[in-house]
């Protein structure tokens, strides 16, 4: 009698090798006792069915009686060995256990619908639907949505900027293998070279580039807001916010853009008045309300900029940096001591997540420490703080731009090699771990 092999069974990053009894992931053993293996391999081969309790003692136990109870143990031991991915396994009453893995598609749009958040926290939650998703199939999209994770907490400064940045390069680059240079990707790949090698010829190129082959684009346009009013080429950025607004004018970051190229201007009755568009179309919005509160500050209006920037807070809690201009804030109100209390609360965050240096840097000099705000700037250079990109444009940094020490940390800024980067990035299927 000829033996039919019994083949694996792949699922997600998994491998159940049925003839040698063992289950593996990433090519690396999984310890899990026989009968769960057993118990595995029932639920797998009737995938997308419920197997009821009869069914599972018949297949799973070759017909040897146990309780109900010793099969829900089971089936949860399988369940903690498949990990973040034990929720695969359900249980409806009557009906039994089933398991189904998420298809690719779900996956992608559940990880969009987080990213929309615009929080850290969405965009971690994103994070792990995409990398869920490329787990289980080779679909660039997934890819593609694990770089701009990571390119939004790193521009953003929501986490250091070198380990966001070498997340990108990686899901990039794989997009890229898999679908070839789209001019998303394209558009992704210069807003990481403006914002984190300062190549800003480069970036500009790129963006040009995927303009021609998607004029109507509107994100390449905000991308041209960012690169132009960062190299100080204002007039350029004002005409790419009249370009969006010609093509979208509804677009949710057009009036939070406006603000910013304003502000860099230094036209801050226009700044005001952008926004306070920018609060009417889109009130929800942190950076809205920062740059409104930016505005109202540099105005003289600090009461009402720090109910701003306090409510801003509120809504993405999970940046520092609003924190630091609060308190700049108040040393401009004289509110000193509170000012002191957040400088305090930040240092103290700084053990456990990232806080930007630069902004770091904004408050000690607001505070009169002189010697310690030039020694943040330096930290800002060694961690590549993402907000150094407008060191040459910011208002905020106009105090410092005299002093000696100045000039050094400009030009280490854009002409300096940054080490890290000088590393060609393996293309890899796998991801960086979850955050």
């Amino acid at each position: 009698m000829v033996r039919i092999p019994i083949e694996p069974i792949p699922f997600g990053p998994f491998c159940l090798d049925v003839v040698n009894a063992r289950l593996l992931r990433d090519g690396v053993k999984v310890e899990v006792r026989p009968q769960a293996l057993h118990v595995l391999q029932v639920l797998l081969q009737n995938s997308g069915r419920h197997v009821t309790y009869e069914q599972m003692i018949r297949e799973a136990w070759g017909g040897n009686l146990v309780s109900k109870h010793t099969v829900a143990v089971t089936v949860g031991e399988v369940k903690k060995a498949l990990g973040e991915f034990g929720p695969w396994i359900s249980y409806r009453a009557r009906l039994g256990y089933c398991f189904e893995a998420p298809n690719a598609d779900d996956l992608v749009r559940q990880g969009w619908h987080c990213w929309s958040r615009g929080t850290r926290e969405g965009f971690e939650k994103a994070l792990c639907y995409f990398q869920r998703a490329a787990t289980e199939s080779n679909d660039p999209r997934a890819f593609e949505g694990a770089s701009l994770c990571y390119l939004m907490m790193g521009t953003c400064g929501m986490r250091p900027s070198r380990e966001m940045y070498q997340g990108f390069l990686q899901a990039h680059n794989r997009a890229v293998a898999l679908s070839g240079l789209t001019p998303d990707l394209r558009a992704d790949r210069a807003q990481g070279l403006q914002i984190f090698e300062h190549k800003n010829a480069e970036a500009e190129a790129d963006l040009l580039q995927a303009l021609r082959e998607k004029p109507k684009w509107v994100p390449v346009h905000m991308r041209l807001i960012m690169l132009y009013a960062g190299t100080g080429r204002l007039d350029e950025a004002l005409q790419q916010v009249e370009e969006v607004r010609a093509i979208d004018p509804l677009w949710v970051q057009l009036p939070a853009s406006e603000v910013f190229v304003r502000f860099f201007r230094r036209e801050l009755d226009a700044a005001l008045e952008a926004a306070r568009q920018a609060l009417e179309l889109h009130p929800y919005l942190p950076l809205s309300r920062a740059l409104y509160a930016q505005a109202l500050e540099y105005s003289g209006d600090t009461q009402e900029a720090l109910k701003q920037y306090r409510m801003a807070t509120m809504l993405c809690p999970d940046l520092p940096w609003l924190r630091a201009l609060e308190a700049i804030c108040l040393v401009n109100s004289g509110r000193r001591a509170e000012a002191l209390e957040i400088l305090q609360q930040l240092e103290d965050l700084r053990a456990t997540e990232y806080v930007d240096a630069y902004f770091q840097a904004l408050l000690l000099h607001a505070l009169g420490r002189k010697d310690e705000a030039f020694q943040e700037l330096e930290r800002a250079c060694e961690e590549n703080s993402a907000a150094l990109f407008v060191i040459d444009v910011d208002p905020r940094v106009d105090p410092l731009r005299s002093d000696p020490r100045f000039g050094p940390i400009r030009d280490r800024v854009f002409n300096e090699a940054i080490p890290y980067l000088q590393t060609k990035f393996a293309v890899s299927s796998v991801l960086p771990e979850p955050l």
